[in-house]
C-alpha cells in the first residue's frame, strides 16, 4: 500500500471512530464503544508502523487546496519525514494503550461514549498538527487539541461535589491556552509577510537555500512568538498554571494530554521550525527559551516537593521535565529534546495509568497521606509504578538515565552553572518521585477499613499498558545509546531525526571525552542512588509520613502552596478582569446601552400614540387633510415661480 494511502488512513480511522461512537454510541452497549474506539487505534498505529518500515525520503501529501490566489496560497497537506513519522507513532502507540486502558477505568462511567468520541477527535486533531506541511495545517490541529482537552479536562462538569471545580479547571486550560495561541497567530502572519508562504519546506528553502534571511527584529520577533505559542501548549512559565488544574479531568486524560501529547506540541512547534531559530536573529529567543524552560524546570519541581494529591504530584513533574525539554531546546539540541520527549511518553504515561490504577483500588481516592502499603494489594501496579519511578529519576539503564544524561551533557558543553542548575532540579525530581513512590506503596494502610476492605487489582485491560508501557520505560533508552556505551550504532535516533529534517544538525556528546562521559554519568548515577537510599530511611525505616496541611512552615508550606502563584495571578488579572467586567456591565449595559435602547423605543412608542391620533376612521377628515396638502403644494409652487 502506498505512503498516500496510509497516511490518509492512519488520520481516517480515529475521525471514524468519533462518528461511529458520536453518532450512535449512546445506544450500543459500552464493550462496543471501548472496542470501536480502542481498535481504530491500534489499527492506526500499526499503520504507522508500516509508513516507518517504508522509505523514509521526505514527501509531501496533496489533499486539496483552501486557498489559491496570487499572492496567497493555503493547501491541506501532510508532510511525511522522520520526524512527523516519529511523533505519530509516540502519538497512535502510546494513544493505544491508553484508549485500553480506558476501557476498563471508565466502564462505570455514565458518559462513557462521549469520552471515547472525545479521546478519537483528539486524536485526529493531534495527527493533524504533526503530519502537517505548513503552520497553517498545525495551527488547524493546534486549536482542535485545544477544544478536545477543553471538553476532557471538564468532562465531570455534571459532578454534584465537584462539576463545578472541572469546569473552572476546563475554562482556566482553555483562556490560558488561547493567551499562548494568540503569540502562534502572530507568528504565522509575520512569517506569511515574510516568506510569502506558510509551507515548511518553502520557508526552510528561502532561508537556507535562497539565503532570504530577514531583518535580526523580524526573525527575533517571528521566532518569539512561535516560543509564546510553545508555552501555552507546553506549560512554560508564566502560562503553565493550567496543567496542574487539568488533573480535574479522569485519569487516562492526564496520560494522553498531558503526558505523551498535547504537552509536547510546543515541543514540536520548535523542533519543526528549528531552521528558524538556527538563524542570526534568533539568537535572543533561543536565550529567552533557556532561562524560561530553566526556571520552570526549577520551580515546578519545587511545587511538587509538598504535594499529596498523587496526580497533582505527576502534574508538577510534567511542568519540570518540559522546562528540562526547552532547555534543552535554548541550547540548540533538538535531537536529544525529541529523545527525552520519546521516554517521557513511556515513564510518563506509565506513571498517569499506574495512579490512575492506584485511585481505581482505593475508590477514588487521591491523597497519598490517606495511603500506604499498598503494594501487597496491588502488586502489578505496584512493580510497574515502581519502574516509572525509577525510570523518571535516572535510575541507571533505564530511559530516563540516557535521555536525561544526553542533555545534561549538551548543558555541560554550553555552560557549567546551567549544568549545575539542572542537576538541582534533576535531584528534586527525584526526591519528589521516591516520596510519592514510598508513602503510597510502603508502610502500613492509613486509609479508613473501607477502603482497606475495597482494594483490589485492576483488571487486565488496565494492567496490560501498564506492563507494555513498563517495559518501554525500561528498554527506551536503547533508541538513543551515547557512544561511550556503545561504540557503533549510537545515537540511533538523532540520526534518524537528523535524516530529512530541514536544518536539523546532529549535537553528539562526542565532545566530551568518554572519560568526561563517564564521570558525568557516574555523577548523576551516584546522586540518584544517595537521594534513593535517603528517602528510603526518612520514609520507609523512620515511617514518616506527609505532614497534614496546618503543620506545614517555611519552604514546605511555599512548596505547597505553589509559591502562590494562582493567588497572585488571581490578584493581578482574575480580580481586575471580574471587576472591570461587573462595573461595565453596571455602567455600560445596563446605564448607557440598556437606557439608550428603552429610551429609543419609548420614543418610537409615543411618536406612534400621536400618529395614532389621526387615524380617525372618519372620511371627511381625510377628505380636509388632502385638501390642506393640495393648498400647500400649489402654494409652494406659487412662490418657487
Amino acid at each position: 500500500m502506498a505512503v498516500d494511502q496510509l497516511i490518509v488512513m492512519i488520520l481516517a480511522l480515529p475521525l471514524l471512530g468519533a462518528l461511529i461512537n458520536g453518532t450512535i454510541g449512546k445506544n450500543l452497549p459500552k464493550q462496543i464503544v471501548g472496542s470501536i474506539a480502542t481498535i481504530v487505534m491500534f489499527a492506526a498505529f500499526g499503520l504507522a508502523l508500516m509508513v516507518f518500515n517504508s522509505n523514509h525520503e521526505e514527501k509531501i501529501i496533496h489533499l486539496f487546496s483552501i486557498i489559491n490566489l496570487d499572492s496567497l496560497t493555503l493547501n491541506a497537506r501532510f508532510q511525511v519525514d522522520s520526524l512527523s513519522i516519529w511523533m505519530t507513532l509516540i502519538v497512535t502507540g502510546v494513544g493505544s494503550l491508553i484508549h485500553l486502558f480506558s476501557m476498563g477505568y471508565m466502564s462505570h462511567d455514565k458518559g462513557y461514549y462521549k469520552f471515547f468520541t472525545y479521546l478519537n477527535l483528539f486524536i485526529f486533531a493531534m495527527l493533524i498538527l504533526v503530519l502537517g506541511s505548513n503552520y497553517f495545517m498545525l495551527f488547524f490541529g493546534w486549536e482542535g487539541v485545544g477544544i478536545c482537552s477543553y471538553l476532557l479536562i471538564g468532562f465531570h462538569y455534571s459532578d454534584e461535589q465537584k462539576g463545578m471545580l472541572n469546569g473552572l479547571a476546563a475554562r482556566k486550560a482553555f483562556i490560558m491556552n488561547r493567551i499562548g495561541d494568540l503569540g502562534l497567530l502572530i507568528a504565522l502572519f509575520l512569517i506569511l509577510m515574510q516568506f510569502g508562504t506558510l509551507e515548511y519546506r518553502e520557508v526552510a528553502d528561502k532561508l537556507l537555500v535562497e539565503n532570504m534571511m530577514p531583518t535580526t527584529w523580524m526573525m527575533f520577533g517571528i521566532t518569539l512568538c512561535l516560543f509564546i505559542g510553545a508555552t501555552g501548549k507546553s506549560a512554560q512559565i508564566p502560562l503553565f498554571t493550567w496543567l496542574p488544574d487539568a488533573m480535574a479531568g479522569p485519569t487516562p486524560v492526564s496520560a494522553l494530554i498531558h503526558a505523551a501529547t498535547m504537552v509536547t506540541a510546543g515541543i514540536f512547534l520548535v523542533v519543526r521550525s528549528n531552521f528558524m531559530f538556527e538563524t542570526p536573529g534568533a539568537q535572543a529567543t533561543q536565550d529567552i527559551m533557556l532561562y524560561v524552560g530553566l526556571a520552570t524546570s526549577l520551580a515546578a519541581a519545587f511545587m511538587a516537593m509538598r504535594q499529596n494529591d498523587i496526580k497533582k504530584v505527576l502534574a508538577y513533574s510534567t511542568v519540570s521535565q518540559l522546562g528540562l525539554l526547552f532547555v534543552a531546546l535554548g541550547m540548540g539540541a533538538y535531537t536529544a529534546a525529541m529523545f527525552h520527549v520519546t521516554t517521557h511518553a513511556f515513564f510518563k504515561a506509565l506513571l498517569f495509568l499506574g495512579s490512575g490504577s492506584v485511585i481505581h483500588a482505593m475508590s477514588d481516592e487521591q491523597d497519598i497521606r490517606k495511603m500506604g502499603g499498598l503494594k501487597k494489594y496491588i502488586p502489578i501496579t505496584h512493580m510497574t509504578f515502581l519502574i516509572g519511578t525509577l525510570a523518571i529519576a535516572g535510575f541507571p539503564l533505564l530511559s530516563g538515565f540516557y535521555s536525561k544524561d544526553e542533555i545534561l551533557a549538551h548543558a555541560v558543553m554550553h555552560s557549567p552553572v546551567i549544568y549545575g542548575i539542572l542537576m538541582v532540579s534533576v535531584a528534586m525530581t527525584a526526591i519528589y518521585m521516591f516520596r510519592l513512590y514510598f508513602l503510597t506503596f510502603h508502610g502500613s494502610f492509613r486509609g479508613s477499613e473501607e477502603a482497606k476492605h475495597h482494594l483490589h487489582e485492576s483488571p487486565k485491560s488496565m494492567t496490560i499498558p501498564l506492563l507494555v508501557l513498563a517495559v518501554l520505560s525500561v528498554i527506551g533508552g536503547a533508541l538513543n545509546l551515547p557512544g561511550v556505551i556503545l561504540s557503533k550504532g549510537a545515537h540511533w535516533m538523532s540520526h534518524f531525526l537528523e535524516h530529512n529534517t530541514r536544518g536539523l544538525e546532529l549535537i553528539e556528546t562526542h565532545h566530551l571525552s568518554n572519560s568526561q562521559a563517564m564521570l558525568l554519568m557516574g555523577g548523576a548515577v551516584l546522586m540518584t542512588l544517595i537521594i534513593l537510599f535517603g528517602t528510603f530511611v526518612v520514609y520507609v525505616k523512620k515511617n514518616s509520613v506527609a505532614k497534614a496541611d496546618e503543620e506545614l512552615k517555611g519552604w514546605e508550606l511555599l512548596s505547597n502552596k505553589k509559591l502562590y502563584f494562582d493567588e497572585i495571578y488571581n490578584a493581578l488579572f482574575v480580580v481586575p478582569v471580574e471587576w472591570i467586567s461587573v462595573k461595565s456591565h453596571q455602567f455600560i449595559e445596563m446605564f448607557i446601552l440598556n437606557k439608550s435602547i428603552t429610551g429609543f423605543t419609548g420614543l418610537i412608542g409615543k411618536s406612534g400614540d400621536v400618529v395614532r391620533k389621526w387615524q380617525t376612521g372618519v372620511v371627511s377628515s381625510y377628505i380636509l387633510w388632502m385638501v390642506v396638502g393640495i393648498i400647500g403644494l400649489v402654494v409652494y409652487y406659487l412662490i418657487k415661480f
